[in-house]
């Protein structure tokens, strides 16, 4: 379990630079994951051999092929690494990517005059590259910390053990800029939002710089107590905002009050902004990354 205490002093320190050697012997990644939410919008008609509910689903195919279609388009042009072998992995992640509908935002039936009866949808959706192909573009060494590379943001932690009375020190460093909150959860299931907390309500951080938490405004420490167990921290980023959960604000952090479930849903629901590949739709960079540590009582 994570005990947050709260400070009566604030420490004057911002940000830290933190060693590359501290990094490498320090991050741990149990999970990580680069996607682009947009909108789409899909068309289909009746014609003689569909059903009202065969148009509707041709209809959000459509959209989907759409979505994915315009990620790929927008990651390759916001991309500026001028790479053969980029470009092609990151064609291939998006040419076998996936779709996940974050929300219906319209749908009617209307009439054409040369189909007939036609069904239109519009949607907001998760397009996630292919897994393996976005894993070997984020191990390239241009990629990692490029501004021109798609979005990719680290977590880590001081050391990934700890003992009863330890102080946890958490980190994280985005390749550009992005906004983010940083998420707790201790060995009993309990959350808590670390960042942006009550303290330091900025959630937009500049890329290349290595954010320490907590430092800065924050009037906490992350004491390690009972009981003890695998515990989780997830940071949610994007370059557009995200979307908000459910919070109450207790000393110096927030609790959480969405279900863990839906968390992952709520923070996508990001309000897209940014640059627009010659269309009307408009699509934002997302990025989930977890780090596992273990509490123990002391030896």
């Amino acid at each position: 379990m994570l005990a947050v205490k709260s400070k009566t002093d604030q420490v004057n320190m911002a940000m830290i630079v933190t060693s590359l050697f501290l990094f490498i012997i320090s991050s741990s990644y149990a999970y990580a994951s680069q996607s682009t939410i947009t909108e789409a919008e899909g068309y289909a008609c009746m014609g003689e051999d569909r059903s009202r509910r065969q148009t509707e689903q041709a209809a959000l195919e459509a959209a989907k092929r759409n979505a994915i279609e315009f990620a790929s388009t927008y990651m390759t042009s916001e991309t500026h690494i001028k790479d053969f072998e980029l470009e092609k992995d990151l064609v291939s992640a998006y040419a076998n990517a996936t779709v996940k509908i974050i929300k219906e935002l319209e749908k009617s039936w209307y009439k054409d005059a040369n189909a007939g009866d036609c069904f239109r949808i519009k949607i907001k959706v998760e397009v996630i590259p292919d897994e393996k192909a976005m894993d070997k573009v984020s191990k390239r060494n241009d990629v990692v910390d490029n501004p021109s590379a798609p979005l990719h943001v680290r977590l880590w932690t001081d050391k990934k053990e700890y003992e009863r009375g330890d102080r946890m020190r958490i980190y994280i460093k985005g390749n550009k800029p992005f906004y983010a909150s940083v998420i707790y959860m201790d060995a009993a299931g309990k959350m808590v939002q670390i960042l942006p907390n009550p303290y330091r309500n900025d959630n937009y951080f500049q890329g290349g710089t290595i954010y320490e938490i907590p430092s800065g405004k924050d009037r906490f420490d992350l004491e390690i107590s009972p009981p003890f167990g695998e515990e989780n921290i997830t940071v949610y980023a994007s370059t557009s905002p995200l979307g908000e959960i459910d919070l109450h604000s207790q000393g110096g952090v927030y609790f959480v009050k969405t279900k863990a479930s839906d968390i992952g849903a709520r923070t996508r629901g990001i309000k897209l902004t940014g640059k627009s590949t010659g269309k009307s739709s408009y699509a934002s960079e997302f990025y989930e990354n977890n780090a596992e540590v273990k509490t123990r009582s002391a030896k």
